[in-house]
């Protein structure tokens, strides 16, 4: 009986196999890239790590505050790279009772000799909390213009709420201020109807 031939792979079927699965995880890479940041999002939002705060915050009912009771709130402020603006909280703490709602205040100054645009975003610690601090009003809700030379105040409302675990005495909120850039101005175009 004749020995059948083994079909042995050449070097250029072996070669274009291996190219074959270098593209496919390099490709299986960058799709892993892109979907990781969304969901980090919804992981952060599901288990409040990481500190991320809410939205706005709507109640709908009213909340009585715990006077037996005080929680400490830090305010941090920072500027993100190459933002230029002076950004600070105008009280760096105070002292809340669960369940009032609280209004501070935010400084932010353009010293630059151009218009600019600024963004806020939140982050609290210890993250555990974030479930249980509410804004209500916050500048971060927004992007913040200043023109050249301007300051301003923006306010921020939030309750922290009664059911927050009796461990967590302080809370820490922290704020990073980034560049957006030169405000976009409005073009309008006005076109003529000629109706005959």
């Amino acid at each position: 009986m004749a020995e059948q031939p083994v079909d042995t792979p050449t070097p250029q079927r072996t070669n274009a196999r291996v190219v074959g699965w270098c593209l496919a995880s390099v490709a299986g890479m960058f799709a892993f890239g892109f979907a990781m940041v969304p969901l980090y999002d919804v992981f952060c939002d599901i288990t409040g790590i990481n500190g991320k705060t809410s939205g706005r915050y709507e109640s709908t009912e009213v909340s009585v505050a715990d006077m037996k009771r005080t929680v400490k709130v830090q305010f941090l402020a920072q500027n993100g790279p190459d933002m230029p603006w002076v950004f600070r909280p105008v009280s760096r703490s105070v002292e809340v009772h669960p369940g009032e709602a609280i209004t501070v205040s935010f400084y932010a100054e353009n010293p630059t000799d151009r218009d600019m645009v600024g963004q806020a975003v939140p982050s609290l610690s210890p993250s555990e909390g974030t479930l249980y601090f509410h804004k209500t009003e916050c500048f971060c809700f927004n992007q913040q213009p200043l023109a050249a030379g301007e300051n301003t105040e923006m306010p921020l409302v939030f309750i922290v709420d009664r059911d927050l675990p009796s461990h967590i005495t302080k809370l820490t909120l922290s704020y990073t201020l980034y560049d957006q850039g030169e405000p976009q101005t409005a073009v309008f175009k006005t076109t003529t109807i000629d109706n005959g």
